[in-house]
């Protein structure tokens, strides 16, 4: 072959290669609507997280950005602020969102999650919630792991005035518990595996399946049905994925997360969550309960009897995708 056939061959295939590669992409095109959404749990946001990693928004005409925070209660924030139009956020700041007037919508259920633990040190004698008055328990206020540990102490007749509560972000409870700050620390599942490193042959837990954490996917005043029923249908597909290969969306959740998660976090937790978007009676009665707790606990204005939490739901865009994944009325 000569000099300049075998570089014109070079150049073609080279050309094929990029035209092949844009297709395999699938980018969305220019006057597709540009949807913000803001996320503080990858877990229970996995679908989501998948949806990005394989490039699937663009099959429904939405162009997705991704905002990670460190909690569900920051990504709410920028929900609530403006930054964002939808975020993935906990149940409770959303409860709390809703009882103190703010403009929020809950669109869908996406996963549920029960594999609860309270952190603790071998030499602290903790061997039940009941052991747990008078401790001083660290955790991040305003986040569904305070709500957690208020099902735990009431598993064993107490209450938060039993106990001392210490505010600390979720990253700062193993280090805590390693220097005796505290007596117990409860704080998200991504952090249960630094604290067992910290505390070496220190390490104790109590483990508790009595609060299922919800990952709600909320809409703030800036959201529009359209584009939120887009981001639904992608996500539909995502959890078709998700479902047919939980290995590949482990690593889209992982790759995702950009060092934040650890593989064998991923591994070993993801499994135990159950995804699927919906809007549920259960899920409004959970919301009631929180509530509830949150006017007792913290002193919050709202009403939260059903009909003003029942309020709060906005089914349309998941009835548009999927109807019987809404049950409740």
């Amino acid at each position: 072959m000569s000099r300049p056939r075998a570089v014109l061959t070079l150049l073609l295939a080279a050309l094929f290669t990029t035209l092949t590669t844009a297709c395999s992409s699938s980018p969305a095109a220019a006057g597709d609507p540009t949807v913000t959404i803001a996320g503080g749990d990858y877990l229970g946001g996995a679908p989501v997280y998948l949806a990005e990693d394989h490039r699937l928004w663009s099959a429904e005409h939405v162009q997705a950005k991704l905002q990670a925070f460190p909690t569900g209660r920051d990504a709410l924030n920028a929900v609530l602020g403006g930054q964002a139009q939808l975020g993935i956020v906990g149940d409770l700041p959303a409860v709390t969102a809703a009882l103190t007037g703010r403009e929020l919508r809950v669109v869908a259920d996406l996963s549920r999650f029960t594999d609860w633990r309270l952190l603790t040190r071998t030499d602290r004698g903790l061997t039940g919630f009941d052991r747990l008055k008078g401790r001083r328990i660290g955790l991040p206020q305003g986040t569904n792991v305070e709500y957690a540990l208020s099902r735990m102490l009431a598993s064993a007749g107490l209450t938060a005035a039993d106990v001392q509560i210490v505010n600390l972000a979720p990253n700062q409870i193993p280090a805590a518990l390693a220097r005796g700050d505290v007596d117990a620390g409860a704080t998200f599942p991504s952090f249960y595996d630094a604290t067992r490193t910290a505390l070496g042959e220190r390490y104790a837990e109590l483990r508790f399946a009595g609060y299922t954490a919800r990952t709600l996917l909320v809409a703030g005043p800036a959201a529009t049905d359209t584009a939120t029923t887009a981001v639904l249908r992608t996500l539909l597909r995502a959890q078709t994925e998700l479902t047919a290969d939980p290995a590949a969306a482990r690593r889209a959740v992982l790759a995702q997360s950009g060092g934040t998660l650890q593989g064998g976090y991923v591994d070993a937790f993801q499994p135990a969550y159950e995804y699927r978007p919906t809007l549920s009676a259960e899920l409004l009665q959970q919301l009631q309960d929180e509530a509830g707790w949150a006017k007792a606990a913290q002193g919050l204005p709202g009403p939260a009897d059903r009909a003003a939490l029942l309020g709060r739901l906005h089914p349309a865009p998941l009835t548009a995708v999927d109807p019987a994944a809404v049950t409740v009325h």
